[in-house]
């Protein structure tokens, strides 16, 4: 693997060769051109608007997040640029591109074309150029790469043949009177924008995306800037099997232009997956008509009855570290019992730390926080009354990161249960570091209460873990809690992408879901009730007026 990973991260400025090499391979729809990428010269991306693809006045050389070489050209569209977006989007009538009563068999299109890009990303070249892509712009582990690729195509796979139309099921009620039927359908939103962050630059932008196309939007899609890349290609790999080009615009660019798009285009609803300061402001600007997956504390709490011990210490280390941190279901905050403290949990997971190898990716670049910011958290929370680090809390050394993103070894930081409720000390302890870091704390048996405080108290609530076989106890903090995503039993974990199951926040309105047909439903469509009524009609005789 060693060998592996060290020829996909290259030293070149341009994409990895692993790449490049599969794009000679592959002769469908990849676009990378070797030719024009084997010079000094970084690759560059395309817009897509209208169906075409075009280029922006000017682009913004992104750095190699490993060594800070620039590697890759992408569109820095500016606010004078969104014209054709704004067209684009207005059009587009509320009715939707499809619905159950206008153009039906384009429900029959998405399926088809769901089916074939499964096929298509079932070929190991496919596979492996989306991994390696995705290596090259959010450095993770070869593993967590090939897991991303491989839940999006598991995705794709559920939503072949019939499932398409399956999700604009609807319902019907007998009427009044003969001739009467109530209807309840499933309706597009029409023109709609959806904004996803870095961290899972090609699965989350999947699965929002066709949840939008399946249910008849059509949307407008922007990526972090830093990882929009692996968008297009998935773009132009639906161009290849079938999606029409003018189904989906793609807006490369800062996150400020996208927001002047969506106050001049006014689109009818819009996704949002990233931070909480992004978020709110969207809500605000959009008067409301957001759906929001954004900050994700997430808390673990270790029942009472310790068991499988090795096993819950790998889980703990994967839930905190893998993808350096960077998951928004990343385990923020550790509540281990007693017991498991006495067991010799916390010193297995400084073990399992310790093994995070940069020369792996197991460990890496963290690209929206700095080495200096996360170090001046870890000493913040260090300054507790009875606070301690467990592990970590250095840069990680050898190697030529731009300072720009951060490079800090895994960290976990002690800080003891009745501090951490602290008014003065809370914040510091709820402030999600995405990032390879995170809080531990102990409690004992009559400070169930104090930890179940602590979850009520917090402002997000994405995913959690109830670590524990004692039935009566997970009742108990399920119970009590409110997380959208909640894991429960000895093999409970925090992270877990959405294959098999709904992924998403609880207790906020605005919560968005993915994954699933009901998140599909609820994110991408709206109820209409039709009411039929064709008669026969009533005597005029039996007509009274009131």
């Amino acid at each position: 693997m060693f060998a592996l990973q060290a020829r996909a991260l290259g030293q070149a400025p341009v994409l990895a060769q692993p790449l490049l090499q599969l794009a000679r391979n592959y002769s469908g729809w990849a676009t990378v051109d070797p030719e024009k990428m084997s010079g000094s010269a970084p690759a560059s991306c395309r817009n897509l608007v209208g169906g075409r693809w075009v280029p922006s006045a000017s682009s913004r050389q992104l750095p190699d997040p490993m060594n800070g070489e620039q590697f890759l050209g992408v569109p820095h569209t500016q606010p004078d640029e969104i014209g054709p977006f704004v067209q684009s989007l207005r059009s587009v009538p509320k009715s939707g591109l499809h619905n159950p009563l206008k153009e039906p068999q384009r429900y029959l299109l998405y399926g088809d074309v769901s089916f074939r890009v499964a096929a298509e990303m079932r070929k190991p070249e496919v596979e492996h150029l989306f991994a390696r892509l995705i290596q090259r712009v959010a450095p993770k582990s070869l593993a967590q790469a090939l897991g991303e690729v491989r839940v999006t195509r598991k995705f794709f796979e559920n939503f072949g043949g019939d499932q398409v139309r399956f999700l604009a099921r609807g319902f019907t009620n007998p009427g009044d009177h003969p001739g009467q039927t109530s209807s309840g359908t499933r309706w597009p939103y029409g023109p709609v924008a959806l904004i996803t962050p870095f961290n899972f630059p090609l699965e989350i932008p999947a699965l929002q995306l066709m949840g939008a196309l399946y249910m008849g939007n059509k949307p407008l899609l922007h990526v972090d800037q830093r990882v929009s890349v692996v968008a297009e290609q998935l773009l132009r790999l639906l161009h290849h099997c079938g999606m029409p080009t003018s189904d989906v615009d793609l807006l490369h660019g800062p996150g400020a232009t996208m927001g002047e798009v969506i106050r001049a285009a006014e689109p009818r609803s819009t996704l949002f997956t990233g931070s909480q300061r992004v978020a709110e402001r969207l809500a605000v600007e959009t008067h409301g008509k957001v759906f929001l997956e954004d900050a994700g504390f997430d808390w673990k709490i270790l029942g009472p009855d310790v068991r499988e011990l090795d096993y819950v210490a790998w889980q703990c280390d994967q839930d905190a570290y893998a993808c350096s941190g960077q998951k928004c279901s990343a385990q923020s905050i550790l509540f281990a019992h007693s017991n498991w403290v006495s067991a010799g949990l916390l010193d297995r997971l400084a073990a399992a730390a310790s093994r995070r190898r940069l020369s792996d990716l197991t460990v890496g670049p963290v690209l929206s926080w700095t080495t200096g910011a996360i170090l001046e958290h870890t000493k913040k929370l260090l300054a507790i009354p009875g606070a301690k680090l467990l592990f970590g809390g250095k840069p990680l050394s050898g190697h030529s990161i731009p300072e720009v993103y951060g490079a800090v070894e895994p960290t976990a930081v002690f800080v003891p249960l009745d501090q951490a409720l602290k008014a003065e000390h809370f914040p510091a302890v709820t402030t999600e570091v995405f990032g390879p870091f995170q809080v531990v704390t102990e409690w004992r048996d009559d400070q169930l209460p104090l930890v179940l405080s602590a979850c009520e108290r917090m402002s997000h609530h994405l995913t959690a873990a109830v670590v524990s076989n004692d039935i009566s106890f997970v009742q108990h903090v399920l119970a009590h809690t409110v997380n959208g995503t909640t894991y429960a039993g000895i093999r409970a974990r925090t992270t877990g992408a959405p294959q098999n199951h709904w992924f998403g926040p609880a207790g906020d309105p605005r919560g968005a879901g993915i994954g699933t047909p009901e998140a599909i439903r609820l994110v991408w469509s709206c109820h209409r009730e039709i009411i039929t009524d064709f008669g026969p009609v009533p005597p005029a005789a039996s007509l009274v007026q009131s």
